[in-house]
């Protein structure tokens, strides 16, 4: 429920910070802004496969996440602002998805190999670990068998036999 709450602080900002600073204009007709729309979206598609690979390989993708929520709450906004025709702040918005979407996707990638490496540097101390152990198991078990085997050797050797008086 804190995670919810700071979203909505976090969008709220943003907008009010976007009606105080507004957008640089980008100069984009009907045709540019649809296009930076459409290129938005096929970003964002991308973008969870490749979020969904880094969480599968042992990744912490929570950043990830919020920054594509980020992502799509411009995208949404982008969407809205072609439906009212305003078309410059529409490509903008689309713009700054589309950022987000590619460092999203970098930074999965980079958790993703990080995830990997992690899994097999586990693996290989895992190894070490299985191996010492046997290791450590098999010569104690030689040594206490040689003890073993002098000790009786010893009880055996200082043994005096009895000897039959011949009486039957």
């Amino acid at each position: 429920m804190p995670a919810c709450k700071s979203f909505l602080i976090f969008v709220l900002l943003f907008a009010l910070a976007l009606s105080i600073f507004p957008l640089e204009d980008c100069g984009a007709d009907s045709g540019e802004a649809a296009l930076a729309i459409k290129q938005a979206e096929d970003i964002m598609i991308s973008c969870y496969p490749i979020v969904l690979k880094a969480e599968s390989a042992g990744g912490n993708v929570s950043g990830l996440l919020a920054r594509l929520n980020e992502a799509g709450v411009l995208l949404t906004q982008a969407h809205a602002l072609y439906r009212l025709e305003d078309f410059d702040r529409a490509a903008c918005f689309a713009e700054l998805c589309s950022q987000i979407g590619g460092e999203v996707r970098v930074e999965a990638h980079e958790l993703t190999r990080l995830a990997v490496k992690q899994a097999t540097e586990r693996l290989m101390w895992a190894m070490i670990r299985s191996i010492l152990s046997i290791t450590i198991i098999v010569s104690a078990s030689f040594v206490s068998w040689r003890i073993f085997k002098l000790r009786y050797c010893q009880q055996i050797s200082e043994m005096k036999p009895e000897v039959d008086s011949g009486e039957s």
